[in-house]
């Protein structure tokens, strides 16, 4: 499949806009994990098999889609939220799309995303959630018995936060996990997902005392298909333009 992309800078950082041969008018903003990269040539969901065959489902659906370097291991600091919203806004003002999106986030871009979804709800269609984080306080806590992993988590959120190591603990008290108003389903891998099925099932509570309850499907498998089940889950959601 030939692919068509264009490439606009922000911040320094690279996002990446990937326009289907007949598009169907709706965005899909692609928010990655900790491996996640976007340079003026490619990304990381372009490259890995998997999420490139999902790029290519999508695509063929008609959703033009977009994603973003976002700082690379940002672990939703406000100035990565901050990004999604200029980013939002730069390639609403290049592309003939919706304003309506729906949102693809994996793992820890699903912080960022979250922060997006809560202010940006009338401009998000649906989100889909692929192995989500949700606490990063709770992650950090988790890794202290592992000190090397511990240690380098700390330096990580520090920096993406611009704030002293010794303030992380503190700064992360301070975030809360945003409930939101849009459709949400997640898909979670009970294998490959490095983060945990009850900090989802907090959310999931969270979610249902708003009277908003989410999809949870739990995956045992690959992740065969789980591009047209996300296209499907979209679809379900752009009767009203």
């Amino acid at each position: 499949m030939c692919i068509r992309k264009r490439a606009y800078q922000l911040d320094g950082e690279w996002t990446i806009v990937l326009v289907p041969e007949r598009p169907n008018g709706f965005g899909v903003f692609i928010i990655g994990g900790l491996t996640h990269f976007v340079d003026s040539e490619t990304s990381f969901w372009l490259q890995n098999h998997t999420r490139s065959g999902m790029i290519v489902e999508l695509l063929e659906a008609g959703y033009t889609i977009y994603t973003s370097n976002l700082y690379g291991r940002h672990w939703g600091s406000p100035k990565a939220a901050k990004l999604t919203e200029r980013i939002y806004n730069l390639v609403h003002k290049q592309e003939i799309l919706n304003p309506r999106i729906h949102i693809l986030a994996e793992g820890m871009g699903v912080l960022a995303a979250n922060a997006f979804l809560k202010n940006k709800t009338s401009q998000v269609r649906s989100a889909a959630w692929l192995n989500p984080c949700f606490d990063v306080k709770n992650l950090v806590l988790q890794e202290q018995q592992n000190r090397l992993f511990y240690k380098r988590l700390v330096r990580e959120i520090a920096k993406a936060y611009e704030i002293e190591s010794e303030c992380v603990i503190d700064e992360l008290d301070k975030k809360e996990i945003h409930v939101a108003n849009s459709p949400i389903k997640i898909w979670h891998h009970s294998i490959r997902s490095p983060y945990s099925l009850e900090q989802i099932r907090r959310y999931e509570r969270l979610q249902e005392e708003i009277n908003c309850p989410i999809e949870l499907a739990l995956l045992s498998d690959s992740y065969q298909s789980l591009g047209k089940k996300m296209i499907q889950f979209f679809q379900l959601h752009e009767d009203d333009l």
